[in-house]
Formats: structure tokens, sequence, C-alpha cells
């Protein structure tokens, strides 16, 4: 039996680019969107699903209660808005789904129904919506608030968000715009109505005052770590962003998803569950494991691994011994995050806990093409499906030379394996291209 291609993301951001390297790219200054169009291009070239732009909205001070690491290192930020970044690679790609990354916290669901709507009509019909609650305080109080519900109540209230949007999303009938010379009419008044939506957290009239997009509502994409996260996710999605570990872990993760999917009436073949990864790819196994060790090895590696762990989780990392095993931590922010980088019981000290998150987690995705793309391979047939998320390697900045390496590196050697597709489907929404296998 041929193997079935894996579905392939990249989880990205509009962010620092890298600047400190002798392959430098944009050197840090890519905030014209000319680097993130060039990487799409590429992308769209080696036939990915989708491009992910994730997002935060604040610069943290999570690591020693100050931002002078975040700021001296570029970590989690500077970060420019995604939207405006979505629609210029809509508008620069033919077939390339674009997934922003906007929070439930941060946009009242009209706005937020109103720019996907439109953001999906500029991608011709290719955005997706990566739903987020936003996990940190600093975040809140620059929204007005003093600090976040707990998690349960954030997801609670998406969930009423959702439901909410697409509401706003059905508040047209897809044949509401007639465009009758006869009569003058543009659309038809009686296909168009509000929603009087009033639930416990939020409130609209409606209707959207902006067309159907071609897909009526984005492909929603999720990242589902805590138990009540996959609930939402297992509910919601059509992509989750999922994080890597052992194989076993990732057979029972996607094996979870899928349970709760069916068991809330849902076909869990509709939901592609993509593990984040990041290769370290080199012509030789010698010289990827060369290119790994440089990286683990800098003397600030750990301090930037601990910091972007910290403003993700908003525990202070500094404050405990690198060379002690971490207690067992829980946290209001991304508690799945959390459990994957502290593997309580594993008995391995906080050095090695940021050694291991280089490659994201999962092991044998440092050597040649040929040799990560037979490891992928052999991952996805245990674990069942459905794909990978490409991310950059630990602490790394993005740039031009590791987009080679996986575009015209690491895609070809899956291609020749059957394991990526080889072309596009003509006109496919992003939502058809993810159900496509």
């Amino acid at each position: 039996m041929s193997p079935r291609p894996l579905h392939l993301g990249w989880f990205t951001n509009f962010a620092v680019d890298e600047w400190t390297k002798p392959f430098t790219g944009g050197g840090g200054d890519p905030w014209d969107g000319k680097f993130y169009i060039d990487m799409a291009q590429a992308m769209e070239r080696a036939c990915f699903d989708y491009i992910m732009l994730e997002d935060t909205l604040m610069i943290s001070e999570a690591y020693g209660g100050t931002n002078e690491v975040y700021l001296k290192h570029n970590i989690m930020g500077p970060k420019a808005d995604p939207s405006p970044m979505a629609a210029l690679i809509g508008a620069n790609t033919t077939n390339l789904g674009v997934v922003a990354t906007f929070s439930t916290m941060a946009y009242p669901p009209f706005m937020l129904a109103r720019l996907c709507s439109t953001l999906d009509g500029i991608c011709k019909g290719r955005f997706g919506w990566n739903i987020v609650t936003t996990g940190e305080d600093l975040a809140a109080e620059n929204f007005g608030m003093d600090k976040l519900p707990p998690r349960q109540e954030r997801y609670d209230m998406a969930d009423e968000y959702v439901e909410l949007v697409k509401q706003l999303w059905g508040s047209w009938d897809p044949d509401a715009v007639v465009r009758n010379h006869e009569t003058g009419t543009y659309a038809d008044a009686s296909k168009v109505r509000p929603i009087h939506f009033n639930g416990k957290y939020f409130k609209s009239r409606g209707p959207l005052n902006c067309v159907p997009s071609p897909q009526v509502r984005p492909a929603f994409v999720q990242a589902g770590g805590s138990p009540r996260g996959r609930q939402f996710a297992a509910m919601t999605a059509d992509s989750i962003i999922a994080p890597s570990m052992g194989v076993a872990g990732l057979k029972a993760y996607r094996a979870d998803v899928r349970a709760r999917a069916e068991a809330g009436g849902r076909d869990p073949d509709e939901i592609k569950v993509l593990f984040v990864v990041a290769p370290i790819l080199g012509e030789t196994e010698a010289e990827a494991k060369a290119k790994a060790a440089r990286i683990v090895e800098a003397p600030d590696y750990c301090e930037k691994a601990l910091a972007l762990i910290a403003a993700i989780t908003d525990i202070d990392f500094s404050t405990f011994d690198l060379d002690a095993p971490l207690p067992h931590l829980t946290t209001n922010g991304e508690q799945g995050s959390l459990d994957a980088f502290q593997q309580t019981g594993s008995g391995k000290t906080l050095r090695q806990l940021c050694a291991d998150q280089l490659s994201r987690g999962l092991d044998g995705l440092v050597g040649t093409p040929d040799q990560v793309a037979e490891r992928m391979g052999e991952v996805m047939a245990e674990v069942g499906g459905d794909g990978f998320l490409i991310t950059r390697p630990f602490t790394a900045n993005i740039s031009r030379q590791y987009i080679a390496d996986i575009c015209e590196g690491l895609v070809p050697a899956l291609q020749r394996r059957g394991l990526a597709r080889t072309r596009y489907t003509e006109g496919a929404t992003l939502r058809q291209m993810l159900r496509e296998f």
C-alpha cells in the first residue's frame, strides 16, 4: 500500500528574522513584509497546506521580572500585526493557505467576524483563523483588565464567542448578493438578517455588514494542550496545532482528540492534527549534528529557552536551578506547552529539558533530508496521521537558509516517498485542502 501524504504547515510569526548569523536574510528588519512574502512563495512551490502566523499581545516580563532579556534577544517580540501580513501573503500567492492568530480576548466578535470575512475574500477562500484565548496576564493588562479569567472560563467564553461569530457569518444567505441590473438591486434584503445574539458573555445584533466570503467561515485552527483545551479544539478546529513529544505521546494525543470529537458528534477525520517539529538538516548527518550542537552549546541558549517558556506559561524559570529537576508546575497560562516542556517524572534537570526543546520534543529530526523524511514517515505511520507543522529550531530566528533547507531539501525528500503533496487541487479552499486526504 502506498503511503498517504502528510499535511504540512509552518508555524511562524511576523517578527524578527535572523540577524546575528553570517546568513541573515532580511537582517532583522523584515517589517515591510517582503521577507515573509518570499517565504510563503517558497512554501507554495513546495505545496504546503498553510502558513500560520502566530501572535501575542504583549512584551513579556515573565523571566526575571523584566523585559530586558526579551528585548535583547527579540524573544516573543517585537511582533507586527498578522492581519496585514495575511492579506499581503494572500495577494501574492495562489494556492497556499494563510492562517492568522486573533485572540477572543482582544477582538470584539463582530470585528473579528468582519476581519476574517475580508481576509478570506482577499485570499480567495484560503484563509484560516487560529483561535486563541490568550494566556498572559500582561496581555490582559494591555486591554484594560487586571488579569485573565481562569482557563476554564476562558474556554467557556471561547465556546460562546465561536457560536456568535458563526451566526454572524450565517447572517447572509449564500445567494443574498443578486446584482440585478434590471431592478438596481445589489443584495436581497430578505436574505440578510439580524441575529440578536444575547449570551452570557457576548451580545451582538448583526447582521454582518460584509458579503459572505468564499468559505463563508474561515478554516478554524486551534492549539489544545490541557484537557479543556483539547475539548475545545476537538469540537471546533479543522486543524489542531499539537506539541511534539515521544511517539507514544503523539499517538495518545491524536487518539484523545479524535475520541472527544466522535463523542461530540463530529467526524474525527475532519480534524487534522499537525505536530510542531523543527528539523535540522545538513548534507551529511555530521553536518546536521554540528548545526544542532552550535545552537545548544551557545552561552545564551538556556537563557533564551527559559525566557521563551516563561513567556507562554507566566512562570519565572530564572528562579530554578539549571542542574536540578523541576518540581511539578501548573499555570493559568499555556498548560499544554508547560506539560510538554517539564516532562514530569523524567528526572531530567532543567538544563536537559532546555536541550530537549531544540527539535521540539521529537527525536530523529537531525540529519540529512532523506534521513529526516524517513523518520517523519515512520512516526506518522505509527501515530496514524495527520502531519507536521514546521517551525524554527528552538531559540533560533527564521532565515532564508532554513526556509531553503525545508522547502528545497526536506519536502522533496518527502515527496519522493509519497509523503507530501506534489501539486494543489485548482481552486481548493483551505478547508477543502485539509480534507483532501
